[in-house]
Formats: structure tokens, sequence, C-alpha cells
């Protein structure tokens, strides 16, 4: 009787497969394929006051940095944005976006490189990093073809992904049993791929992203260490 329910408690303890908003860090190297340096990328959800959130990505590699801050709620499983900051520095021409989601008004208003953003604010609308938490919530309901509206700077783009299966990533905190997500492009208008792997035992944080550029240039960011609702990420050993 006391080894069941010692199992029991056992299994309660292991990580959630379904999705549940919880607060995570999580740090990532980060590399260029064609430059023989490494960055460094931290990743970050924190609950703030009023049921609101805050998703914080960092990136930086010598003297190039990207800074992205998303404030939202969750309603009924429905993400509403409610401010997205976008800094980028030292890679090539800076570029800066500051939104304001006003849902009385049912408006999005700010700036996208000095100019002025006035956009209409529709119920499912998403900011550019918001989107990967209800992308993550969507995995984690068993879907496998995903779409979403998608503030872009000054326009509203749609946003594809689909399934391509499951993959074990071998990381710096073990090997991660993860979600395979791919972006849809149309490959007549763009030539760029991103693949995201999504893990399934750490409520589907990201462990790894790949991206290639119009350009041909490679991006990668892969997890070093992490911690989801307090707990630290590990992996199964080698």
């Amino acid at each position: 009787m006391r080894r069941a329910l010692l199992l029991s408690l056992a299994l309660l303890s292991l990580p959630a497969a379904a999705f549940e908003l919880q607060p995570f860090t999580a740090s990532y190297t980060a590399d260029w394929k064609q430059l023989p340096i490494s960055g460094s990328a931290e990743r970050n959800l924190k609950a703030l006051d009023n049921g609101r959130w805050e998703l914080e990505f960092e990136a930086s590699m010598l003297v190039a940095g990207l800074t992205e801050v998303s404030v939202f709620t969750l309603e009924k499983g429905t993400f509403l944005p409610l401010s997205y900051h976008f800094g980028r520095s030292g890679i090539g021409k800076s570029k800066e976006i500051n939104l304001d989601f006003d849902w009385q008004q049912k408006q999005v208003m700010g700036t996208h490189r000095d100019e002025s953003v006035h956009l209409p604010l529709n119920r499912g609308l998403l900011d550019k990093s918001t989107y990967q938490l209800a992308l993550q919530q969507d995995v984690a309901d068993g879907m496998t073809s995903m779409t979403y509206q998608v503030v872009d700077g000054d326009e509203v783009e749609t946003y594809d992904f689909r399934v391509l299966g499951e993959e074990r990533v071998r990381t710096k905190a073990g090997l991660i049993d993860a979600i395979k997500v791919e972006r849809v492009r149309d490959p007549t208008k763009s030539s760029r791929k991103t693949i995201l792997w999504l893990a399934k035992d750490w409520n589907f944080l990201l462990v790894r992203l790949h991206q290639v550029e119009k350009d041909g240039k490679e991006y990668q960011i892969m997890l070093k260490q992490g911690e989801v609702a307090g707990r630290e990420v590990q992996g199964k050993a080698e």
C-alpha cells in the first residue's frame, strides 16, 4: 500500500504533458553558421499583477543585440496582447517597434521605424512574440496545422505552421523529446525557413530554433539550461 502511494506521488511530480501557462526561464547558445563565433540568448516568462504576463527575449553576439518584450493576458484560452516592444542594433539597420493593443477602442497603435501604426484590433490578433505561446498551446492540444494573425511591423500577416513529427534533441541539458514544427511559407514568395522544437515533457518549452534567411545565412539557438515553474529542465542521459 505504502509503495503504491509513493509511486502515485512520484507520477504526480513528473512534468505534465499538457500545456499550462507557467513561468519559465531559458538560456540558449546562439550561432550563425557562417561566423566562427557564438552568442547567447535568454527567454523568460513571468507573471505580473492583475492577471498580466510578460514574455521577454534577448539575444546578443559581439556588438549586435536584439530585445523583444510582450505583455499580455490570457482569457479563456485566448491570448490578448497588451503591449509589444522590439529593438535591434548592430545587425544591418537598427530597428525599433513599439505597439499598444487597446481592447476598448479595438485598435493597435504605435510606431514602426518611427512611422505611425494604426490597425484594427480583433480577438485572436497576436504580436510577434505572443503567437509563440499560442503555438506551444496548440501543439500541446494535439493540433498539427495552425494559423495565426500576427501584427508584423505596420501590417497584419498570416503565419502558418505544421507539425513535422517527434524528434529527440541533444542539448546541454540532456536529450529532450520534442515536437518538430515548421513555419509554412509560399516558396514562390519567400525562401526563408524556420523550424522549432518544443519539449514534450517541459510544457512545450522552445529547446531549439533553426532559421535560414533569404540570403542563405543560417542561425540557430539551442537550449543550454532552463526552469519551468521553478523546476530545472533535465533531459535524458545519452
